[in-house]
């Protein structure tokens, strides 16, 4: 009998994916994590990089920066402080976003806010990352 993965993909602002998918790969701080049906309950924090989601003969790329994977035998769910999908990176505006966060944090006023441009930039930086080895690819 078929068994599938029941995946939730969720960011502080949308639920980006709600599916049932064949297979998950999310990175982890303790290295990539490959998720089967029937998978053993697992709570981890998410490393910065690709969740691989397989379904049938396709798979989707997910850049996900920061959150948590809780699983469960029949779940994987995926509270991530930024996710998008890989192939809908615009490099245009990625490419302004870090320039943006590069200007914050030379004009810091504050910790804060130097804090929260260097998580920005750290975004954009894994976003360029991804968006370049998915040029090599084609």
């Amino acid at each position: 009998m078929f068994s599938a993965i029941k995946l939730e993909i969720i960011t502080p602002e949308k639920i980006l994916l709600r599916d049932e998918v064949d297979m998950v790969i999310v990175p982890t701080e303790k290295g990539e994590v490959g998720i089967l049906p029937n998978h053993i309950p697992l709570f981890a924090r998410i490393a910065p990089g690709e969740i691989k989601i397989k379904k049938g003969s396709s798979e989707k790329n997910v850049t996900i920066y920061g959150g948590f994977l809780e699983t469960t035998p029949g779940r994987v769910n995926v509270l991530a402080d930024f996710a998008i999908y890989s192939d809908e990176i615009e490099e245009q505006k990625v490419m302004e976003a870090k320039r943006h966060a590069e200007e914050e944090m030379k004009n810091r006023k504050s910790e804060v806010d130097f804090t929260l441009a260097e998580k920005e930039l750290r975004k954009t930086i894994l976003q360029l990352k991804v968006a370049e080895r998915r040029k090599r690819k084609i």
